[in-house]
């Protein structure tokens, strides 16, 4: 997966340790959609190009939404942005909301891995 893909707020340089392997497990369906997620973003973004009336685009604000969020509400966020888009959309600057508590860490695929905990 190549991290040209993904815009640089939605990398990281956090690798998963063996050790964190069993704490990641919980963490399994949002990488899941973020790999969809990617997949989408490497192929078929491509083909529509730099269509979208808002910042970051869509497929972008989606990948943001699930990273911070998880797979469900992450989606959710990511209808509801769908949704806004549309010809008369006014668009502009559209940040996914900040989860106070954010407690992981992102690879440099954009992947979702737990903290590394300083016992």
């Amino acid at each position: 997966m190549s991290s040209a893909t993904l815009p640089t707020s939605a990398t990281g340089e956090a690798t998963l340790s063996p050790s964190a392997i069993a704490r990641s497990l919980p963490l399994l369906p949002r990488n899941l959609v973020l790999g969809f997620l990617h997949g989408y973003r490497a192929t078929i973004s491509h083909t529509y190009g730099d269509v979208c009336k808002y910042y970051p685009s869509c497929s972008a604000y989606a990948v943001g939404a699930v990273q911070q969020h998880g797979a469900a509400k992450g989606s959710v966020l990511a209808a509801a942005r769908l949704a806004r888009c549309h010809p008369w959309a006014e668009g502009g600057i559209d940040d996914v909301p900040s989860k106070p508590r954010y407690q992981y860490e992102l690879t440099r695929h954009g992947f979702v891995v737990p903290s590394v905990r300083k016992d």
